[in-house]
């Protein structure tokens, strides 16, 4: 059952979301060459209680930490440990709060010192995808909308669609109806209602679309062994025009983002 919201609740969804992007921007201080990715969910842990807010993922079915780090070939899900940094490595830090009640959740993939134009135009390309998905959550339209957007524009440069993971629903839960998948058809799925929150989160990868878990049951990762990129916004549907609830304005005011450099530097082609 999808829950439609009141304003009320859009207001502390919105607060939820911004805390995130706040926590994001405090770890991607942190994102360097030489730091152990524990350390980086002890800053967000840290950062999400002094601000009146657990962490959602920490106990989460058992999950151990508060933050979802996944390096390269890991697509989502990855447990924060020993593994320290290294120069051109891609990191995707996926964080989730609750405040008041209500669930906050988003997600940024950063680069760590210089990394490869073939990783940043990965990012550059997912990232692009995420408000390509954007542009289609309005009401009226459908969930299929939405996936055939991110899915269409991604394979246009030759790169996997995950399958096997979805962007959801959310609330007072981290996981709530609808699913939103980030590849289908056009005109395909749910009709968007005024009111409906999402997570729109494309998980694109280098090569294949294929996956695989790790044998702790968590860690998802690339089946080839190439790298992932993974954004993730959460937004209202309104009419004309989705609303994004999150932002990631904080975190591009600490990182120099590796999809920027690409532009920058004149080496990104694409539709």
């Amino acid at each position: 059952m999808v829950h439609i919201k009141s304003e009320r609740e859009i207001d502390l969804l919105r607060a939820s979301a911004r805390l995130v992007g706040r926590t994001l921007a405090e770890v991607a201080k942190s994102i360097r060459p030489g730091i152990r990715t524990v350390s980086l969910d002890k800053i967000a842990e840290d950062f999400i209680r002094s601000h009146n807010a657990q962490p959602v993922f920490k106990g989460y079915r058992g999950f151990p930490a508060s933050l979802c780090i996944s390096v390269n070939d890991e697509v989502v899900h990855g447990f924060p440990g020993d593994y320290v940094l290294q120069e051109g490595d891609l990191i995707s830090v996926d964080c989730g709060v609750i405040l008041d009640g209500f669930v906050g959740d988003s997600a940024y993939t950063f680069a760590v010192g210089e990394i490869s134009a073939e990783k940043a135009r990965l990012c550059k390309v997912t990232y692009e995808a995420l408000y390509k998905g954007i542009e289609k959550a309005y009401a009226g339209n459908r969930i299929g909308d939405i996936s055939e957007a991110i899915q269409t524009y991604c394979e246009s440069f030759g790169y996997g669609v995950v399958r096997d993971l979805v962007g959801h629903g959310i609330g007072r839960s981290l996981h709530e109806d609808p699913q939103i998948p980030n590849f289908g058809r056009r005109g395909t799925g749910r009709k968007l209602k005024e009111g409906m929150t999402f997570c729109i989160e494309p998980m694109i990868n280098l090569g294949t679309p294929d996956v695989t878990t790790d044998s702790n049951g968590w860690t998802i990762r690339t089946a080839d062994r190439k790298a992932s990129a993974h954004y993730e916004h959460m937004v209202v549907v309104r009419r004309g025009k989705a609303e994004v609830l999150s932002s990631f304005e904080e975190i591009e005011a600490v990182v120099n983002a590796p999809y920027k450099d690409l532009i920058t530097h004149g080496e990104a082609t694409g539709n």
